[in-house]
């Protein structure tokens, strides 16, 4: 059984060995994959495992062994299920692996808005503290986490979980979804939270709907973060409200697009804080991600395939 990795990079930079998968059959990996060399490089192979890389119809319709497609993340929309659907081609996701990892992130980036010990720690490495009259300065307040409103946008696994942590911090913990149903909620979460994270998918109903309005709800000494997906926020509003002190700062993992745009308004923002999309990538993480992927496809091969996707 010939199985084809489009995208093996960042699974594995090289800490995180293939062999639960290369046990299964006749591995081949590419680290990564540009678009006009998919069906070269897949072409021959019964199982496809990409990440990132798209796997379209056209693609579908070229890869005449294809029997099955393993996504090795969450979000599977780089598949074009409906195309697979239509050759009786399953298509599988991991749904979980990285909960822990994600919410851990989040935090990361909520206390460094906190406490933005990078600036602290840089003004000492400068001397500032060495030329200081007194034994404390701050060259930003410092907030406090107890008693403030977490707005959580997301009722999933990690969602769930950034609220177990919030509420450990002694943080005020409420939900809203993010689909039209729910905008009412999730306008009076934007209004009433110091804390606003989001932890949904990314679907046609809320593509940018952190809006210029929703921004503008927010109190002035209201953190944003985001370690979900780049499409939700509307990224000039986002810089516009930053710029104008309509909120006191931002926190995000991922960008609308990736690797971020060099023109992207969120580049060089005040008071924002980016990481490139790095809450999912500690090594536990992706080694359960590795371990999941495995069991996908020595399911698919045992005719019993799970964590199906796109199914009618």
């Amino acid at each position: 059984m010939r199985i084809v990795v489009l995208d093996g990079h960042t699974l594995n930079p090289g800490d995180n060995p293939w062999d639960p998968v290369a046990r299964l059959g006749d591995l081949v990996v590419f680290d990564r994959t540009p678009p006009a060399l998919v069906v070269e490089r897949a072409r021959g192979a019964e199982i496809v495992l990409t990440n990132k890389t798209r796997i379209d119809a056209a693609a579908i319709a070229s890869l005449v062994d294809l029997r099955f497609v393993a996504v090795m993340a969450t979000g599977y929309n780089v598949v074009d299920v409906a195309a697979a659907r239509a050759r009786n081609v399953p298509v599988s996701n991991v749904p979980e692996y990285g909960t822990e990892s994600v919410a851990q992130h989040t935090f990361a980036l909520l206390l460094e808005l906190c406490n933005q010990t990078a600036l602290h720690s840089a003004a000492v490495a400068a001397g500032e503290w060495s030329r200081s009259e007194d034994f404390s300065f701050w060259k930003k307040p410092v907030v406090e986490l107890s008693g403030l409103m977490l707005g959580i946008v997301g009722h999933g696994r990690i969602g769930r979980r950034v609220g177990e942590i919030g509420a450990a911090f002694g943080m005020q913990v409420f939900f809203a979804g993010s689909r039209q149903a729910d905008r009412a909620d999730v306008d009076e979460l934007f209004a009433r939270a110091d804390v606003v994270s989001l932890h949904c998918a990314l679907h046609e109903e809320n593509v940018g709907f952190v809006n210029r309005d929703l921004l503008h709800r927010m109190k002035p000494t209201a953190f944003l973060v985001n370690t979900a997906r780049g499409g939700l926020v509307d990224e000039s509003a986002l810089r516009e409200a930053l710029d104008a002190g309509k909120l006191a700062g931002a926190a995000l993992d991922v960008a609308a697009t990736e690797p971020i745009d060099p023109q992207s308004p969120l580049l060089g923002a005040p008071h924002l804080i980016l990481t490139p999309h790095i809450a999912w990538a500690s090594l536990a993480a992706r080694r359960r991600l590795m371990e999941a992927t495995a069991r996908n496809v020595e399911a698919f091969l045992a005719g019993r395939p799970i964590n199906l996707v796109g199914q009618p």
